[in-house]
């Protein structure tokens, strides 16, 4: 399953941490996010659940970008 998110973010190198932040979590089996778009289109693994992940991408993208936000 596919979902696209929009983000709000200050810089394109923050967005590209935010990307890697997204990537490592677990549920997660791609995710692109594009600066000039302000978009995060997040692939889940099969079986996940995009809401329980989506949190977690949320958090891991606090740590590497605390002022960045994903509008769930």
């Amino acid at each position: 399953m596919k979902k696209t998110y929009k983000i709000d973010v200050d810089c394109a190198n923050c967005a590209n941490l935010m990307e890697d932040a997204a990537k490592k979590t677990a549920g997660v089996k791609d995710c692109t996010v594009s600066f000039m778009t302000l978009k995060m289109k997040v692939e889940f693994e099969e079986g996940a659940d995009p809401a329980d992940v989506m949190q977690q991408v949320r958090a891991n993208c606090k740590k590497v970008e605390d002022d960045c936000e994903i509008y769930l």
